[in-house]
C-alpha cells in the first residue's frame, strides 16, 4: 500500500518481498554500534541502505520519464512538484533519501500500531465489545467510507488510547532555532534536543485517570485528555509533525472493525511477550495468536481470510 500509494510504484510479489527484506535488514541495524567490520550491524545496515538506494533510483527513474501518465499524484509527485514551485530541484540522493523514508514511516510504524491494537484489544476484551456495539448502533457495515468512520467515536478513542500507551516511536529530535530557557536551563541556539513521547504520556498532568491504565475514555467528549497542544504527541508535534497521521489512523480503524467483526483471537503462547521500544515498539519474539472465526453458525470460514481460520499467525511488528 505504502509503495503504491506514497511512492506511485507497482511492484510484482518477488520485488515487493525483497524490499520488504532489505527494508528489515535496514531496521534491525538502524541503532548498531559504530563498528566498520565484516559482519557487523554497521555494514549489514550500509549494505540494506545501498541496495534501497539502488532499487529506489531505478524506480524513481522510471516514474520520471512516465510523467505522471496514470492521471493521478501520489506523495512523491507533491514532494518533486512542490520543490519545483519554490524554485528548487531535489537531487536524485535526495528523492531516493525521501522514498525511503516514506516507505519507513508508513510501513513499520503502522506494522507497529497494528501489533499493539490487538495486543491490548485481547489484553481489554471489553473495548472489543464497545466497539462491536458502536458498529452495530452505526450500522456502519457492509461497506466503509472516511465518513462512517468519522462517526465511530468509540473506535476513535480506541485508536488514539493505543497510541498514546505504546506509540510506535519513543521520541524524536529537533534542532534549536533561537536561545530558549526551560524550567531555569538555557537551550543555546544550534543545539539538538530529544523529545520523548513514551515519557510525554505516562507523565502528563492532564489525565484524570493513572496514565498506565488503558483507558479509551479519557478522550471522550467528556473528559477530552488529550485536547492540549503537547499533551498527546503520537505522531510529533509542531510544523513537523507527521503527515501520515490520517492515513496510519484509518488503517487501524479498518483493521479493528475488520478483526472485531470476523474473528476472535487469543494468545498460542503461555504468556503476553515483552515489549522492546528500539528502533520501534515491538514484541521481542513476536506476538503468536490463534485466530478463530466469530461465531461460526453465521460466519462460516469460507467467508474469512485464509490466515484466520483458526490457524496460528505470528505477528511481528
Amino acid at each position: 500500500v505504502a509503495a503504491r500509494v506514497l511512492l506511485g510504484l507497482s511492484l510484482e510479489e518477488k520485488q515487493f518481498k525483497d524490499l520488504a527484506k532489505t527494508f528489515e535488514q535496514l531496521v534491525e541495524n538502524l541503532f548498531s554500534l559504530p563498528l566498520n567490520i565484516p559482519f557487523s550491524g554497521l555494514r549489514k545496515g550500509i549494505k540494506a541502505r545501498d541496495l534501497l538506494h539502488e532499487f529506489m533510483e531505478k524506480a524513481i527513474m522510471e516514474k520520471l520519464q512516465r510523467k505522471n501518465s496514470e492521471g493521478y499524484s501520489d506523495a512523491l509527485d507533491f514532494l518533486i512538484n512542490s520543490a519545483k514551485e519554490h524554485g528548487k530541484e531535489f537531487t536524485m540522493q535526495e528523492l531516493k533519501e525521501s522514498a525511503i523514508e516514506l516507505i519507513f514511516a508508513a510501513f513499520f510504524t503502522t506494522a507497529s500500531a497494528s501489533t499493539s491494537l490487538i495486543l491490548l484489544l485481547l489484553k481489554h476484551p471489553s473495548a472489543v465489545e464497545k466497539i462491536r456495539q458502536e458498529l452495530a448502533e452505526c450500522h456502519c457495515q457492509p461497506e466503509m467510507n472516511l465518513d462512517k468512520l468519522s462517526r465511530l467515536r468509540y473506535l476513535d478513542c480506541v485508536v488514539k488510547e493505543v497510541l498514546r500507551v505504546l506509540p510506535p516511536i519513543s521520541g524524536g529530535y529537533r534542532t534549536v532555532l533561537q536561545t530558549f530557557e526551560l524550567d531555569g536551563y538555557q537551550i543555546p541556539k544550534g543545539w539538538s534536543v530529544m523529545y520523548s513521547i513514551r515519557d510525554t504520556h505516562e507523565t502528563a498532568a492532564v489525565y484524570q485517570s493513572p496514565p498506565e491504565r488503558f483507558d479509551p475514555d479519557r478522550f471522550g467528549s467528556a473528559r477530552q485528555e488529550g485536547a492540549g497542544r503537547f499533551h498527546y504527541i503520537p505522531f510529533g508535534g509542531g510544523v513537523r509533525s507527521c503527515i501520515g497521521q490520517e492515513l496510519a489512523k484509518a488503517i487501524l480503524k479498518l483493521l479493528a472493525i475488520e478483526l472485531v467483526s470476523t474473528a476472535r483471537w487469543e494468545l498460542a503462547t503461555p504468556g503476553f511477550p515483552e515489549m522492546q521500544t528500539v528502533p520501534i515498539v515491538h514484541p521481542v519474539d513476536g506476538l503468536q495468536l490463534f485466530f478463530h472465526p466469530l461465531q461460526p453458525e453465521i460466519l462460516p470460514e469460507s467467508c474469512l481470510p485464509e490466515n484466520i481460520k483458526g490457524d496460528t499467525l505470528d505477528i511481528r511488528g
